[in-house]
């Protein structure tokens, strides 16, 4: 019985990863597709594989800290991870339908509380022990900071690179391609390396649940599970969704090779450097809050504010929206069973 539950959280896992990857994919590629330094064809190929470095080489610190950081995975039964993944999921296919782009980290963030919550109510008649409120008030800190860095680098870097050129050609766009093509290359592997360990960090979770893994024997992520979901969530970033794209970068605002190129370093810093120390950010935010800054560093009237609006409105309700699912799933599942 313990293999077939741990099998079935690792399909759904996988198919989380796979979305997280369709779903955030779109951001991560929308300024080298939209801003024509690369071929939508190439753009995937170089996505797709940069995502899956990042993914298989650099995420012991956020797959530990999904594991045990923010729910105390001894405390829950292993219908809240399924169904705090189910609420990710939802809420990920839900934003992606409507074409806005919000954050797969939060989502499941808000799915595993929202889910472990409901169930050590019910079942044991708890709420605040089965959270780590330290830690995800901190990770939540970061979540919702991280954004507002981008946005004001974003600015910043824009403002000091076109005081710096003003006396450059029109010819130094292309130039600005050729940096974007390595930029991305980097945006690619932070960004892999902070979501796919986050699907590593559910499997890790049901398997200490289950008692099959034990982190207090030193916490290193077996390879087959890095290996599968490094997979899957690249797959994804190969589909990534074209929805999400026109929306960043057609919508926001018009991209063009060096808010591109600024945009993507600036988040690819923030993002890499959020892996290293184990704290979940949202690429979806960092990314487009770095598009925001580098337009308004350029020309703030071409910045389409309504549309930021709406993706504002976006992330504060994806946490909420997604542990409701969660909660609701959950409740289903507790009247049937």
């Amino acid at each position: 019985m313990p293999f077939i539950l741990a099998s079935g959280v690792v399909g759904i896992a996988l198919i989380y990863a796979f979305i997280n990857g369709f779903h955030d994919g779109g951001n991560v590629l929308a300024t080298m597709i939209s801003s024509r330094a690369l071929s939508p064809r190439y753009a995937f190929i170089i996505g797709a594989i940069s995502e899956f470095i990042g993914a298989f080489f650099f995420g012991g610190a956020i797959a530990k800290t999904i594991s045990i950081g923010i729910v105390d995975p001894y405390l829950i039964s292993i219908w809240a991870i399924f169904t705090g993944l189910a609420g990710a999921i939802i809420w990920n296919l839900l934003t992606w339908w409507w074409g806005f782009p919000s954050s797969s980290s939060h989502a499941l963030i808000g799915g595993l509380v929202g889910a472990a919550i409901i169930d050590s109510f019910l079942l044991k008649g708890q709420i605040w022990q089965v959270i780590h409120w330290y830690n995800l008030s901190w990770i939540l800190a970061v979540l919702f900071t991280s954004p507002l860095i981008g946005l004001s680098l974003g600015f910043i870097f824009t403002k000091l690179m076109f005081f710096i050129g003003r006396g450059f050609s029109p010819k130094v766009n292309e130039t600005f391609k050729s940096l974007q093509i390595l930029s991305s290359i980097f945006i690619g592997i932070s960004h892999g390396s902070n979501d796919a360990p986050k699907a590593m960090g559910v499997i890790i979770m049901c398997l200490i649940l289950l008692r099959i893994y034990h982190p207090q024997e030193g916490f290193i992520l077996p390879l087959w599970i890095v290996l599968i979901c490094a997979i899957s969530f690249s797959l994804g970033v190969f589909k990534a969704s074209r929805r999400l794209i026109r929306t960043l970068g057609i919508e926001l605002y018009k991209v063009k090779p060096v808010h591109g190129f600024i945009s993507q370093t600036t988040s690819a810093f923030i993002v890499g450097l959020s892996s290293l120390t184990g704290f979940p950010v949202s690429t979806t935010q960092i990314v487009n809050s770095s598009v925001m800054g580098a337009g308004a560093g350029h020309r703030a009237k071409a910045v389409r504010w309504g549309m930021v609006r709406d993706i504002f409105l976006t992330w504060l309700i994806t946490i909420p929206g997604a542990g409701v699912i969660a909660v609701l799933f959950y409740l289903l599942i507790y009247w049937l069973i």
